[in-house]
C-alpha cells in the first residue's frame, strides 16, 4: 500500500492554467512575465484555499524557467523546472510569518538577499501569512523590501489585508484573489472524482461545494472525508448525513405545506428534524435561504443567483411558480425576525414554532370557517404586534328606551343635585388625610407650546356633526345649571402644584418659582400670591388668567380669582435653602428637633 497523499495537495495545480477560479490574476501574471515587467514586491490576498500561495510557487518557477513555452507556461523540463517539482531549488524560499514573525527571522531573511542565485534568473522569496509579523519585523523589513537587489522578488500571501502596515503596501504589487464560485468548485471535484475513480452525484458535489464557502481546499478535504464515508461511492443520501446537512426535501415540504395552510403538518415536520439532532435555528437559517432561492428563480434575470444543480434548479423553478412574491416576502421576513431573536429567547422551539404557525397562514383567506384544527384569521406579523386594545363594552340587554328632552334635563338637574348633598368639594376635604402635592420633576413640564399651537391650527380630521334636515325641529337646548363649590386653602394650594406640572419645557423658569410660592386663601374664592419683585409680579399677572382656569375647572367654582403683590419686610421669609426648610419644620413640630438631638442626626 503506498503513501496516501490528500487531494488538496495531490491535486495542487502546478501551471497557471490548471488553477481554477482566477482567470483574471493569471492571465495578468502571465502577461508580466511574458513582456518581462516584474515587480520587485506583490502582495496576494484574499480568503483561505483559493491559490496564493499555489500562484506564488507557480510564479517563481515560471520566472527562473530556462526554456519557457509560448503561452507563459514552464517547460517542467528544465534543471530549475525539475528541482522546484522535487522540491529541492534553491531560489525559491518559503517562510511561515506566523511562527516566525521575530525581528531575527527577518534580519537572518536579509542576510540571505545578499546571495545571489546559483541557477536561474531570480531568487524568490514567499512569506506566507505576512500579516502575523511584528511591528519591529515590519519596520526592519521595510528598507530591504523597497529597494532590494536586482535578482530578488518578494511575494507576501496574507488572509487579512487590513492588519498590514499601510507603508508595506505602497510598496507591493497587491492582487486580491476572489472566493469560488459553487460552480469551479463542482468541476474540479469532477475532474478529481474522474481521476481518483469515484462514482458520484452531481447533487452531493454541490453539497460538498456549498459547504466549502468559496475554498477550494476545504472543498477537497470535505470531498476526501466523504469518500472515505461512501467508500468512493457519493451519493446526495450518504454525503449529507456525513456532512450534518439538512437533506433540502424538509425545505420543500415544509413551504408545501405553508402554501396549504397546514399547520398541524408544518408542526410534525418540524419535530422530525429536532429529532435527527438539528438545532432550529440551523433550521430556520436554512429555510430563509431557501425562499430566497425560491424568490430568485421566479425571474430569468436572477435565476443564475441559484447555485444548485440542475434537477434541483427545476425543482426550485416549478415550486416558485405556486408562490406568489408577496407570500415570499412576508415569509423571508419572517424568518429574518424569527433568526434575529433565537439566540436572545429563552424557549427557542417555541419561537420558531410560532414563525411556522404564522408562514403557514400568510396564504389563509379571512373568511375562510374554521375548521378546529387552525384559526380562522390570519395572525399578524411576528415581533412587531402592537399592544392589546380594550375591547368595547357588550350591549345590555334590555337598553333604556329614548327620553324626552324635558325628562333627560330634568333628569340630569335631579342626578347633579344628589351629587352635590354627598359631596361638598371633588378634593378631600379638611377631616380627612391632605393630599399629597404633586411630584414636580424641573424640565419635563407637560407638552410644548410649539406642540401645542400647531395641534391648534392642524385641520381637524374628525367626523364632523350632522347637519339638521331641511324643515327639521332643533333641538332644544338642555342647558344644566352649574353651582360653585366652595373651596379651601389645601384645595387651592394642591391645583396650584397640578397646575405646574402642566407647564410646557419652555416655562420651566416660571415654573421654578412658582414652586416655592405658597398661595393663600383671602375670602371666599380669592387666594393671594406672594411674590419677592415687580419683575416677578409682572409674570404672575400674565400667568394669572391660566391659573384661575384651571381652578376652576378642577374645583368647579367660578368665582375662583388670582391676587398678586410682592412682599413686604414683614412677610414671613420664602423657605429656599434645606436649613430653612428644617426650620421652617419645626416651628410646626417642635418634636423634630428633639428627635435629631436623641439619635444625632445631621442635615444632608
Amino acid at each position: 500500500m503506498g503513501e496516501y497523499i490528500v487531494s488538496a495537495r495531490k491535486y495542487r495545480p502546478s501551471a497557471f492554467d490548471a488553477v481554477v477560479g482566477q482567470n483574471a490574476l493569471t492571465t495578468t501574471l502571465k502577461n508580466a512575465i511574458a513582456s518581462g515587467k516584474l515587480a520587485h514586491a506583490y502582495l496576494f490576498c484574499g480568503p483561505r484555499g483559493v491559490g496564493k500561495t499555489t500562484c506564488a510557487r507557480i510564479f517563481a518557477k515560471t520566472i527562473n524557467c530556462l526554456n519557457p513555452l509560448p503561452d507563459g507556461e514552464a517547460c517542467n523540463e528544465c534543471e530549475s523546472c525539475r528541482a522546484f517539482n522535487e522540491q529541492r531549488s534553491l531560489n525559491i524560499h518559503e517562510l511561515d510569518a506566523a511562527s516566525n514573525n521575530s525581528v531575527e527571522e527577518i534580519r537572518a531573511l536579509i542576510e540571505k538577499v545578499r546571495i545571489p542565485p546559483q541557477v536561474g534568473r531570480y531568487k524568490v522569496f514567499i512569506i506566507d501569512e505576512v500579516h502575523m509579523l511584528s511591528t519591529a519585523a515590519f519596520n526592519a523589513f521595510l528598507k530591504t523590501l523597497e529597494e532590494p537587489p536586482s535578482y530578488v522578488i518578494f511575494i507576501l500571501a496574507t488572509t487579512e489585508k487590513h492588519k498590514i502596515l499601510p507603508t508595506i503596501l505602497s510598496r507591493c504589487q497587491v492582487y486580491d484573489f476572489n472566493r469560488m464560485s459553487v460552480a469551479d468548485i463542482v468541476g474540479h471535484l469532477e475532474f478529481v472524482a474522474g481521476k481518483e475513480g469515484y462514482t458520484y452525484e452531481p447533487e452531493a458535489l454541490n453539497i460538498i461545494a456549498q459547504k466549502a464557502d468559496g475554498g477550494m481546499r476545504d472543498a477537497l478535504s470535505i470531498f476526501d472525508q466523504a469518500a472515505s464515508f461512501t467508500g468512493g461511492n457519493l451519493t446526495y443520501k450518504k454525503v449529507i448525513e456525513n456532512l450534518n446537512v439538512l437533506d433540502y426535501e424538509y425545505y420543500f415540504n415544509m413551504v408545501d405545506h405553508a402554501l396549504k395552510n397546514e399547520t398541524p403538518q408544518c408542526m410534525l415536520l418540524f419535530n422530525e428534524i429536532l429529532e435527527k439532532g438539528f438545532e432550529g435555528g440551523h433550521f430556520i437559517t436554512g429555510l430563509a435561504s431557501h425562499l430566497r432561492d425560491l424568490l430568485v428563480s421566479r425571474d430569468e434575470v436572477t435565476l443564475p443567483l441559484l447555485e444548485a444543480s440542475d434537477n434541483v434548479r427545476q425543482r426550485y423553478k416549478e415550486q416558485a411558480q405556486r408562490c406568489t412574491p408577496k407570500f415570499l416576502y412576508r415569509a423571508i421576513k419572517l424568518c429574518n425576525d424569527c433568526d434575529l431573536n433565537y439566540r436572545a429567547s429563552k424557549n427557542k422551539r417555541l419561537l420558531v414554532e410560532i414563525a411556522l404557525i404564522q408562514l403557514s397562514q400568510l396564504t389563509a383567506d379571512d373568511d375562510s370557517e374554521g375548521s378546529g384544527r387552525s384559526p380562522e384569521k390570519i395572525l399578524k406579523p411576528l415581533f412587531t404586534q402592537p399592544a392589546a386594545t380594550a375591547q368595547p363594552a357588550a350591549a345590555p340587554i334590555n337598553p333604556p328606551q329614548p327620553q324626552a328632552p324635558a325628562e333627560k334635563a330634568a333628569s340630569a338637574v335631579q342626578e347633579r343635585t344628589a351629587q352635590y348633598d354627598t359631596r361638598k368639594s371633588p378634593l378631600p376635604t379638611a377631616e380627612a388625610a391632605s393630599p399629597k402635592l404633586p411630584k414636580i420633576k424641573m424640565g419635563s413640564f407637560g407638552t410644548s407650546i410649539r406642540r401645542l399651537s400647531q395641534e391648534a391650527n392642524a385641520p381637524a380630521t374628525g367626523p364632523q356633526p350632522a347637519t339638521v334636515a331641511a324643515g327639521a325641529p332643533a333641538p332644544a337646548a338642555t342647558a344644566i345649571p352649574e353651582e360653585d363649590y366652595p373651596v379651601t386653602e389645601d384645595n387651592i394650594s394642591f391645583c396650584w402644584h397640578e397646575f405646574i406640572n402642566t407647564l410646557p419645557q419652555e416655562e420651566t423658569a416660571m415654573a421654578q418659582r412658582m414652586k416655592v410660592i405658597r398661595p393663600k386663601l383671602l375670602k371666599e374664592a380669592v387666594f393671594e400670591v406672594v411674590v419677592e419683585n415687580e419683575q416677578v409680579k409682572t409674570y404672575m399677572e400674565k400667568m394669572a388668567p391660566r391659573v384661575e382656569k384651571h381652578m376652576r375647572q378642577q374645583l368647579h367654582n367660578r368665582q375662583i380669582a388670582m391676587t398678586v403683590r410682592i412682599a413686604e419686610p414683614t412677610d414671613t421669609p420664602r423657605v429656599t435653602s434645606k436649613p430653612q426648610q428644617l426650620q421652617a419644620m419645626a416651628q410646626r413640630n417642635p418634636a423634630l428637633l428633639k428627635l435629631k438631638e436623641t439619635f444625632g442626626l445631621e442635615l444632608n
